[in-house]
């Protein structure tokens, strides 16, 4: 090889021994958010899959089984593989600046909590690639993104059990990396408790649910596959095992929720007072309410519950604490309100993904507030109102105040700028989408059409076939979105020292006087 040659080959051996042992903080964040990227393409794709199996009523497309396994990968795939690391990701790049750290407190427990994630993914999704390359008894797992037993305890192949080691792998995952954000806010911070911001007051807030949350689902997980390799019976059917493994997977599940949404709710509240020309109206209130939903999620999980036919007297007090819920979130909503009223308004990609989570944060809680009253959702129990609801949460406020931080903080993660009018295509293709297609899977709901079914009723075909369509407007806003980073990183123009500044310094955003009300 030519002198030339060699060098580019040394240049690529040292960029790749870089990434594969970096501790840096800013680093690692960046290989989650581009772990999470992937793994939020590979789940977006099975949900492409499932919709186009419902451009017809009967099966045309898929399989019953094929259909299932599509929703089983992409429920679990979005949950622990894109949002959760995101979020961690997006935590690991702008917290340790923004409370005067220099770096998380343990960087190489932070880089063996990402490196455990990729052979997760692996193995939570063996059983997709398996099937394509033809290995005997690895097929996708059909159960349900929830796991229920006995269909989960019961069902043959080893897939399954692969699945509940990768998805206790990330698990692990998630726990450590918890333990070193909270360990880090908690003493390595060089700012008094008056000037942490809002985004890293609901990460704080994140990182104890994760710690209380996790290990239930972990202990739950290793009891399952107990059950299917040596025949314990935790979760057999004679023993009430079904109705087990639902508390404790709510118990889990429910406050994943929060664990994903709270730290959404944090960038909408550090972000939209930047491009409003104001200070975070209520920054008490603020953080305040986000510690209320930190403690009342672990009170709520049974409201999934209401048609296992538990006690009226338990279905009155987990109803009464999901309504009550409702108010710290109300509280984050007023006060955006109010940051936005008499502003100094700038309407660029950053802001449209705050206002676009907002008012999406809005249609989820109120319609999830249906849902928390026993008779309500008793009747709408296992249609797609709950997927329209759910939905409206993760994708419409999760992903887009996801959208909106990577805007925001672009020039400071890459150094780069990106393409402004590109961003805002990404924008509305990706919020007519939205819009489009779980507003009519909340219509479908209402209609009473049962979820999880690759059938339905020919007269619901035309609500099924914009709701389909609304999808491939979303997908097509993620291969713009790719375009543009892509473009950006490799080909697109330096930030200037301004741009950069303004990123990291968040002028309005940072709670320098947070505790006070009044504007700058």
């Amino acid at each position: 090889m030519t002198r030339r040659t060699n060098g580019r080959v040394r240049a690529i051996g040292s960029r790749a021994r870089h990434w594969l042992t970096t501790t840096d903080h800013a680093d690692v964040g960046r290989l989650y958010l581009a772990f999470g990227a992937v793994a939020g393409l590979w789940g977006a794709a099975d949900a492409m899959a499932l919709r186009t199996e419902l451009l017809t009523p009967g099966q045309a497309v898929w399989s019953a089984t094929t259909y299932d396994a599509f929703f089983t990968t992409h429920g679990l795939t979005m949950l622990f593989f894109f949002a959760t690391p995101v979020v961690f990701g997006l935590a690991n790049v702008v917290v340790p600046p923004l409370v005067g750290a220099d770096d998380l407190a343990f960087p190489r427990l932070n880089a063996t909590a990402f490196w455990l994630l990729p052979p997760a993914l692996l193995l939570a999704r063996a059983g997709v690639v398996g099937h394509l390359l033809g290995v005997p008894d690895l097929a996708p797992p059909a159960v349900g993104w929830t796991l229920y037993v006995p269909l989960a305890r019961t069902a043959a192949g080893a897939s399954l059990d692969v699945l509940l080691i990768g998805l206790h792998l990330s698990g692990v995952s998630t726990v450590l990396s918890a333990i070193n954000l909270l360990v880090t806010i908690l003493v390595e911070r060089e700012v008094g408790w008056d000037r942490v911001d809002a985004f890293t007051w609901s990460m704080l807030t994140t990182a104890g649910l994760v710690i209380f949350a996790f290990p239930v689902l972990g202990s739950a997980l290793v009891m399952l596959l107990l059950d299917r390799s040596v025949g314990t019976a935790f979760f057999a059917v004679s023993s009430g095992g079904p109705v087990r493994w639902q508390h404790l997977f709510w118990f889990f599940g429910h406050p994943e929720v929060y664990i994903l949404a709270l730290p959404a709710l944090g960038i909408v509240s550090h972000v939209l007072p930047v491009y409003a020309g104001r200070r975070l109206f209520g920054f008490r209130a603020v953080v305040y309410s986000t510690l209320a939903i930190g403690v009342l999620s672990f009170g709520v999980w049974a409201h999934h519950m209401f048609t296992t036919g538990m006690d009226p007297r338990l279905q009155a007090s987990f109803m009464a604490v999901s309504l009550a819920i409702a108010a710290p979130s109300a509280i984050k909503a007023f006060n955006w309100l109010a940051t936005l009223w008499g502003g100094d308004i700038e309407l660029t990609p950053p802001m449209l993904f705050c206002l676009g989570a907002f008012g999406n944060f809005v249609l989820g809680g109120v319609t999830g507030v249906f849902l928390a009253a026993v008779p309500v959702d008793r009747l709408f129990h296992g249609t797609y109102y709950v997927v329209g609801h759910f939905h409206l949460v993760l994708v419409g406020t999760v992903v887009f105040a996801l959208f909106a931080a990577g805007y925001h903080w672009f020039p400071l993660a890459t150094g780069k700028r990106y393409d402004r009018r590109l961003a805002r295509v990404h924008f509305w293709f990706t919020a007519v989408g939205t819009l489009v297609t779980f507003l009519l899977l909340l219509a479908l709901g209402l209609l009473a059409l049962p979820r999880r079914s690759a059938t339905y009723p020919g007269a619901l075909a035309p609500l099924q076939v914009f709701a389909t369509l609304g999808a491939y407007l979303m997908g097509i806003g993620q291969v713009v979105w790719v375009w543009n980073v892509t473009r950006s990183v490799l080909l697109g123009r330096a930030a200037d020292s301004e741009i950069r500044r303004r990123a990291r310094d968040d002028r309005f955003g940072r709670a320098w006087e947070g505790w006070s009300d009044r504007d700058p």
